[in-house]
């Protein structure tokens, strides 16, 4: 009996030839369907069987985004030993237009990543192809006028307050990023396509292929071409669209894309105004994320010590950016967990996919917040060897240890809520515990109440607080068999769009 167990147990860590999530979806609910949770054994089964296909999804999610995070910054390296002004330049284009680009579409990408998710599930995979590419369409139209901020991006950065000397040199290098906005409306639906299937670690190849190229290609441009500015932007475009082909001919000639990928459709030009109104509500969702903790830069700005205040929040940021992207691994997993399950009409595993995502993203965000405190007199000699900078980030170190642990746990709802498509909800959230109750009590906090950056800190951290515990309380109170519903008539309705439509094949 004994060995029966263990053998059924090591199945579990065994990797299988077939694909990960059906098998998964079939026997994971098996288990939890004939347990009643007082089996050890059984449980112990399910909790295994979910981590594995947890930290499978995690791992090279996170991979990714830390190399696609390390590809744009090691431009603005390369532009530093230019000169001081163009590294000033570089770091505007790159954290300031770049980067609104970038969480513009990524949002609007969330969308493919509900609908493509939940069809995987259900088996329509046909209907795969056809999101993604209603997706890359809807994104390529919104990259238009985007283009227009980029190629006035000068003025814009001048009526802003920057100097005209440095807002010359930024739009230089901002017009060499032109053309990666539509590198990213193609790379976003792909790479969102490709998590939904669980075909996760050849992006963590590409990217780390691409981040080799890119950095041989950023010194011969800038170094030995002498290109500057424009060429260094033009390299780091050219390497999004390296991410974006390389991705595309992984789809083409694999065997596991097979069923997804059966060619190019009239699909992506029908039912876009409805695709627009679900990439919406997932872009305005993500951007009231992104730009939260960037505007209590922009605040801190406007205090007394503000030199200090922005050095000590500058180094702290960066932290909790670096901790965010093992966050963002677990927010992938859990929207690809929830809506697999959810179109496999799975409500326990979905369930219980939650739970447990949430419990670990939680507890590895606790460990991480206690090696923060612990180490909160050095953690700034790793950006600046200034004491006074060194004693500021230490006493904001709490403040930094509860944004590390709550991120543990809201971008896991954030995952979950695009998984089950929720993104409107979470939109009309963010808005209101963020910009009606988080930025204007920092700012009563720091400002009146004269607690500086910590004032300001605490504020937002309410808000993110409050937002954390809505969404905890509506999804651990969510009825699972009716969100199944929901996802089977939401694939309905689209899936009659895609009886209607002819097919162009390669």
């Amino acid at each position: 009996m004994a060995n029966s167990e263990n053998e059924e147990f090591e199945s579990v860590l065994l990797p299988k030839q077939s694909s990960l999530i059906p098998t998964v979806s079939s026997e994971l609910e098996e288990i939890l369907s004939n347990t009643d949770f007082t089996s050890f054994h059984r449980l112990r089964k399910a909790v295994f069987l979910e981590l594995k296909t947890l930290f499978l999804l995690a791992g090279p999610t996170v991979v990714v985004y830390l190399l696609n995070n390390v590809v744009s910054m090691s431009t603005q390296i390369f532009c530093g030993h230019l000169g001081t002004l163009q590294f000033a330049a570089a770091s505007l284009g790159n954290t300031g237009i770049q980067l609104f680009a970038y969480g513009l579409l990524l949002g609007m990408g969330s969308a493919v990543e509900t609908l493509c998710g939940q069809a995987y599930g259900a088996h329509k995979y046909e209907m795969l192809g056809a999101y993604m590419q209603r997706s890359t369409v809807l994104l390529t139209l919104t990259g238009i006028p985007l283009t227009i901020l980029y190629v006035f991006s000068k003025p814009f950065l001048i009526l802003l307050g920057e100097s005209k000397e440095i807002a010359s040199e930024a739009a230089i290098f901002i017009y060499g990023l032109i053309p990666q906005i539509f590198a990213y409306a193609a790379n976003f639906p792909i790479q969102k396509f490709l998590q939904a299937q669980s075909i996760v670690f050849p992006s963590a190849y590409i990217a780390l292929a691409t981040l080799v190229v890119h950095l041989l290609l950023s010194w011969l441009a800038i170094y030995k071409l002498g290109l500057g500015l424009l060429g260094a932007s033009l390299v780091l475009s050219l390497s999004w669209w390296i991410i974006v082909v390389a991705q595309f001919v992984y789809i083409l000639v694999s065997p596991k894309c097979k069923k997804t990928w059966t060619g190019f459709s009239w699909l992506a030009f029908s039912g876009l105004w409805d695709f627009l109104k679900l990439s919406t509500a997932s872009a305005v969702m993500l951007c009231l994320e992104s730009w939260y903790y960037q505007i209590l830069v922009l605040i801190a700005g406007l205090l007394k010590n503000a030199e200090l205040a922005l050095a000590s929040l500058s180094v702290c940021m960066t932290i909790v950016g670096w901790v965010f992207m093992i966050s963002v691994g677990f927010n992938a997993a859990a929207s690809v967990r929830v809506s697999n399950e959810l179109g496999a009409g799975h409500p326990k595993s979905a369930s219980f996919a939650v739970v447990t995502v949430t419990l670990i993203s939680f507890l590895i965000s606790v460990i991480i917040a206690i090696i923060t405190v612990l180490l909160r007199n050095y953690l700034s000699y790793i950006f600046t060897s200034g004491t006074e900078v060194a004693e500021a980030v230490a006493e904001l170190t709490p403040f930094l240890a509860a944004s590390i642990i709550l991120n543990g746990v809201q971008p896991v709802l954030s995952g979950v809520a695009v998984g089950c498509g929720w993104q409107a909800f979470v939109a009309y959230v963010n808005v209101g515990c963020y910009y009606f109750v988080g930025i204007p009590l920092g700012c009563v906090l720091g400002f009146t109440f004269d607690f500086g950056a910590k004032g300001i800190w605490s504020g937002m951290l309410g808000g993110t607080t409050i937002q954390t515990l809505i969404l905890l309380w509506v999804t651990f109170r969510t009825d699972w068999n009716k969100e199944v519903e929901k996802a089977q008539s939401r694939l309905s309705e689209w899936d009659d769009v895609t009886a209607q439509q002819p097919l162009l094949k390669n």
